[in-house]
């Protein structure tokens, strides 16, 4: 089987080594170390490290200080984290349609979503392409919005030479599948020397110094031994991006002609780090995306859908206060045709081939 990710953490056992002898094993001057190195990654001044990448989406909205009722205009089209930290921070959610083009928000759509109870805006930059910040930026600031981008899948990607993470405040995930993993974690990033200082209160139990509370805080911290294991991948994230981006050519290459295939593309200004590869099956396709997928799988090609449905068309959120159900018929439509192939970079040529040669076979092409 060709899996769909594959997590290789070796190169970090030597840093990992030196946190258990230090006996530092707690949030200390790793995770210090990791921050610097991926604050240069995001060009930002500051990267502040939290257990998880909900909590990075939690804690930036917890600091911009919203009222019951305040509302979020994000995605319909994401992971769940997206919606459940929007909710955990005590906000409500709104919802966006999206573009079938970069699978995030259309930015006229978010103008149409945003009223007199909006008060941030949160694009989900999608499987490690930036969503049309040109646009979504200034449509933030002209309305006196703060930005929250949920970079949880676009570690280095950039839109027009600006980082992911460097337009307000950038939320990022380290989870095990994603292109730099800790197995769990989060890293908020921003250029606002207050909010950060803010965010590292607040994910030390709001202490500033020991037993100095501030704030009412939470435990969010990262521990050294997750730093340990996140700051090789750092130092080699432009190789492994390179590799992704060979892997997403040669599938694209070798899937251009497919009848019913719609392929990913990449925008203009965009670098695009390939998080996942996902094609949209087609109602013209041989099979549909559920049959391809199964057939994929017998076939020994692992694969992925990412997202089976609308993120609020769930029964535990469609009653729910926090929750503006709308009318979003892209995302709908890309939830039932959406699949994405390997393309991690511990896949051969030969890997490559097989992917393209079952997807042909599959759809007859």
């Amino acid at each position: 089987m060709i899996p769909i990710t594959v997590v290789d953490v070796a190169d970090a056992e030597p840093l990992v080594m030196e946190v258990l002898r230090s006996g530092v094993i707690a949030q200390g001057p790793m995770v210090k170390r990791f921050e610097d190195a991926f604050a240069e990654v995001a060009g930002v001044r500051h990267a502040i490290a939290v257990n998880s990448g909900t909590t990075a989406l939690v804690a930036s909205i917890q600091v911009l200080d919203l009222k019951p009722g305040d509302e979020v205009v994000t995605s319909p089209f994401t992971f769940v984290a997206t919606l459940n930290a929007i909710l955990e921070a005590g906000a409500t959610a709104r919802f966006a349609d999206i573009s079938e083009d970069d699978f995030c928000v259309d930015p006229d759509a978010v103008a149409a979503a945003i009223g007199p109870r909006t008060k941030v805006l949160m694009p989900v930059h999608l499987y490690g392409q930036m969503a049309d910040m040109s646009r979504l930026a200034p449509l933030a600031e002209s309305n006196g919005l703060a930005l929250v981008e949920d970079a949880a899948q676009a570690v280095g990607a950039s839109f027009a030479g600006n980082r992911a993470g460097s337009y307000g405040l950038g939320c990022f995930s380290l989870y095990a599948t994603k292109n730099i993993t800790t197995a769990e974690g989060g890293v908020i990033t921003t250029d606002d020397d207050v909010l950060a200082d803010r965010l590292r209160v607040l994910r030390n139990q709001g202490m500033r110094a020991r037993y100095q509370y501030e704030v009412a805080g939470h435990n969010y911290r990262l521990t050294d031994l997750h730093a340990a294991v996140g700051i090789p991948q750092l130092e080699k994230l432009a190789s492994v991006t390179e590799q992704r981006q060979r892997n997403a050519e040669a599938l694209s290459k070798g899937l251009a002609d497919v009848p019913g295939l719609r392929l990913p593309q990449v925008l203009a200004d965009r670098t695009h780090v390939w998080h996942q590869y996902t094609v949209l099956v087609g109602p013209d396709a041989a099979v549909d995306r559920d049959e391809l997928s199964a057939k994929l799988t017998e076939k020994g090609v692992g694969n992925g859908i990412y997202y089976p449905k609308v993120v609020f068309d769930y029964d535990c959120y469609r009653d729910h206060p926090g929750v503006i159900a709308s009318d979003v018929p892209v995302t709908e439509r890309v939830a039932q045709q959406a699949l994405s192939l390997p393309v991690h970079p511990k896949l051969s040529e030969a890997d490559v081939d097989k992917v393209v040669g079952t997807v042909r076979e599959v759809l007859g092409a």
